[in-house]
């Protein structure tokens, strides 16, 4: 086990915990202020972590990849948080409300992609040595943002494919039911891996190119 693959490792599943729990919260504090107590009564309307870490997906699973990646394996994190449950007949406009609620995951991210491309690049002026933090820090947001856009159940993108081609309810849960099985495979097809990589640089460089233009002024 190499300790500097282990510590960076431990790093970039930090930043994943934090952004994924920003993401959930921005989920459960939309749907609550637009007339959905679910969340809240399930207490996910907190910044808290513990509330919104799933066992299998933002535990078992993205810490068995960072200590597989230590050992010299190659490095590849994937992860989830706990679906915060919603019931859209509490929206006050169903449709509108859910579509925002479902948005305010992905957009919760490139919130954090800009507050850290602000913040980041005033600290970079007095410490150099945090730019690949900031780095990681940046796409991991982004790669949360593009990922969940993917329209595949449960991630946030299904959400929206459901309200734009008007799918009943009952298709959507049977797809859903495959949607795990249909990730894992997109996720072994080069084509797929590419083209998610080239979105999620898409997303991330222009919030890059704006935390070293304000390091540098």
């Amino acid at each position: 086990m190499n300790p500097t693959l282990l510590r960076e490792g431990l790093i970039i599943y930090l930043i994943l915990v934090t952004s994924l729990s920003i993401h959930e919260w921005a989920h459960a504090w939309t749907a609550d202020k637009l007339g959905d107590d679910t969340p809240r009564s399930q207490g996910r309307v907190t910044l808290n972590p513990i509330a919104h870490m799933d066992l299998l997906g933002t535990v078992i699973l993205p810490l068995t990849m960072v200590f597989l990646s230590s050992t010299g394996a190659g490095f590849f994190l994937l992860g989830w948080g706990k679906p915060v449950m919603v019931n859209s007949r509490n929206f006050r406009k169903p449709v509108r409300d859910d579509l925002l609620t479902t948005i305010a995951g992905p957009l919760s991210n490139i919130a954090l992609c800009l507050i850290t491309a602000l913040i980041g690049g005033i600290l970079l002026r007095f410490i150099p040595e945090i730019a690949p933090l900031i780095q990681k820090f940046i796409f991991i947001n982004a790669l949360l943002a593009v990922f969940n856009l993917i329209p595949i159940p449960p991630l946030d993108g299904s959400h929206i494919l459901r309200h734009a081609t008007k799918m009943s309810a009952k298709t959507y849960y049977n797809l859903a039911r495959w949607g795990l099985l249909i990730m894992i495979v997109l996720i072994n097809a080069p084509l797929f891996r590419t083209t998610l990589h080239y979105a999620i640089i898409s997303v991330a460089t222009p919030f890059l190119i704006a935390a070293s233009f304000i390091a540098s002024l």
